[in-house]
């Protein structure tokens, strides 16, 4: 027998609603309404932008107001017009009334006079920046005039006989072109300042005496670089000595030690000097540490503000420490948002004379005197850049750790940290007729360096990157290249197939693969949908992946485990298929993706 709720179901289903016909209100009682009743409003004035109302609403009326507009008296709600329908006059093709789609509340989309600034509201505090946001919150309340900081003036000077001009072409044995000067301008210039290039000087005591004195003359600080270490013609410091008060002449920091600051009174004002050294990355940085606070302290700024913004970084590699010196690192930092927090790679050599290491950097690392830092440890990263610009690209584009990082932190107290022992070398191969052919741009091959690098434990190095149609000659011939004793991964548009260094047990390919397959980062190489052609044919290219791969190891064991997960960029899940292979002591790994 159905069931009760079983039959009203059919019962409704075969009752339908009857014709609708017009009735006269009162005879309505007790009908359904067969369509919703809407409100019409007699419109009487329409105030454009700029123009001020000149009638008071009555009940049933409404007036037309552009956004911004003042209200008309008697009005108590806002109705934006896309919740409205025009009544036009067919005959004079003007709007009459309009039918209000939505009921309103009083208040609604009307803003009280002063909401924005409240009377005798602070707009702006003493000892605060001007920026955009200030300017027109200034210009909103008609301010045309304020009394402010004037900006410092910085005069910016190169010294060495061995400098010449950057526009100069070709240069003479035993001289190079002076860098210090149009980096220092440029950073000097962001940072608010006026500047004022002074040139290079030779190696000379009085012209350099002459060109210090003219220049203090004029500016508020003087940036000096070069001539400040220990050398026979090291000028500048003890002429800073001769000429005013020196308050240090030697850093514990590295790059910088010999960065010296000096104050002198020059008609009887108080003038700066900043005598940095002549290396071009030592320069960089003691420009940031030291000029730039002070610049910000002439501006007129409080002390809380002057400083550079420190945050915590965790480091993706391990670094080589100064067993004497405290050093500040340039780095690479990037937001990582799946565990909310700073991730920092070194920009490479940190050599003071190579300034491509300060490349990219938005970042310097404050690293103390010590042994090693390694992979994951916190520490203090001093900001250069409140944002990241190129720092993501840089780091998606470094395949490789930087030489001179280890393993193993030591400072003042000794910390356990079990620092991998061996270097995988991976190899990137996609496997995609598309791209191949230039009708695609490769994501997969870049995400998949993204990946590599984010393996928890152990240390990849990416070798190789190459391209392939999805022919399995063309596969095998591009695998059987790689030097064996490299132990590649390959990877593909689908999948991946990889190899080890190093005689390793089965249990740590394994192990290897596990921490693979959890890495966040593998969830953004699979980007080609069901229907794509190209992934139709993944059942192929792990055939060939995976024979080919067996063949070039003579595996003696296989086995295999998977991993599903959900890719970030598309609501379709993904399989990672994984091969742990061992012949003779040596495994290798082979990871699939489809």
């Amino acid at each position: 027998m159905m069931s009760v709720d079983d039959s009203v179901d059919i019962v409704l289903q075969e009752s339908l609603p009857l014709d609708v016909m017009c009735l006269e209100a009162h005879e309505a009682d007790g009908c359904v309404l067969a369509e919703s009743i809407r409100s019409t409003f007699s419109v009487v004035e329409r105030i454009a932008a700029g123009d001020t109302p000149t009638r008071t609403l009555k009940p049933g009326q409404v007036s037309y107001v552009a956004t911004g507009c003042p209200v008309p008296n008697g009005a108590d709600a806002v109705v934006k017009i896309e919740d409205t329908s025009s009544v036009d006059d067919h005959e004079e093709k003007t709007e009459v009334a309009v039918t209000i789609l939505k009921a309103a509340k009083a208040g609604q989309n009307i803003r009280p006079i002063g909401s924005d600034i409240c009377p005798g509201e602070v707009l702006v505090n003493g000892h605060e920046l001007i920026s955009a946001a200030e300017i027109g919150l200034l210009a909103t309340a008609g301010i045309t005039e304020v009394v402010a900081h004037r900006k410092p003036v910085v005069g910016v000077l190169s010294t060495g006989s061995e400098l010449v001009e950057s526009f100069q072409g070709e240069t003479t044995p035993g001289k190079i072109r002076d860098s210090n000067r149009p980096m220092l301008l440029a950073l000097i210039s962001g940072w608010g300042a006026k500047t004022l290039q002074l040139g290079v000087c030779s190696d000379r005591k009085e012209e350099l005496k002459e060109l210090i004195m003219k220049a203090l003359e004029k500016v508020d600080v003087l940036v000096a670089s070069g001539g400040v270490s220990m050398g026979e013609h090291d000028y500048v410091k003890p002429l800073l000595e001769e000429l005013g008060t020196v308050h240090f002449g030697r850093l514990l920091m590295k790059p910088g030690k010999p960065t010296t600051f000096a104050t002198l009174n020059v008609g009887g004002k108080k003038k700066l000097v900043f005598a940095l050294p002549g290396n071009p990355v030592s320069a960089f940085t003691t420009c940031h540490l030291l000029v730039r606070p002070a610049l910000q302290r002439l501006r007129g700024l409080p002390l809380a503000k002057c400083r550079n913004a420190t945050v915590s970084a965790v480091l993706t590699h391990s670094i080589k420490l100064d067993a004497d010196r405290p050093e500040f690192h340039r780095a690479c930092l990037i937001w990582d948002s799946t565990e909310h927090k700073f991730l920092a790679t070194s920009t490479g050599r940190q050599i003071s004379s190579r300034l491509l290491s300060c490349r990219n950097a938005n970042a310097l690392l404050c690293l103390p005197a010590g042994t090693e830092a390694p992979e994951g440890h916190a520490v203090a990263a001093l900001m250069l850049d409140s944002t990241f610009g190129n720092a993501t690209d840089a780091m998606a584009a470094m395949s490789t750790p930087i030489q001179n990082a280890e393993s193993s932190f030591q400072t003042s107290a000794p910390r356990k940290y079990n620092a991998p022992d061996r270097i995988f070398r991976a190899g990137l191969l996609t496997i995609s007729d598309r791209v191949y052919a230039g009708t695609v741009r490769d994501m997969s091959g870049p995400a998949m360096a993204g990946a590599l690098r984010q393996v928890d434990k152990v240390r990849i190095e990416v070798v190789s990157a190459k391209v392939v149609p999805d022919e399995v000659d063309q596969i095998q011939a591009v695998v059987k290249e790689w030097p064996k004793p490299s132990r590649c991964y390959t990877r593909s548009s689908q999948g991946s197939t990889g190899q080890r260094n190093s005689r390793v047990s089965y249990k740590d390919a394994r192990k290897l693969a596990q921490d693979y397959s959890e890495s966040r980062a593998v969830s953004s190489c699979g980007r080609h949908s069901e229907k794509d052609a190209h992934c139709n044919s993944a059942g192929k290219t792990e055939s060939c992946c995976r024979k080919l791969f067996c063949n070039c190891r003579s595996a003696a064991s296989c086995a295999s485990f998977d991993s599903r997960f959900g890719a970030r960029t598309s609501p379709r899940e993904f399989k990672l298929t994984v091969y742990v292979m061992e012949a003779s002591g040596d495994c290798g790994v082979m990871i699939l993706h489809t």
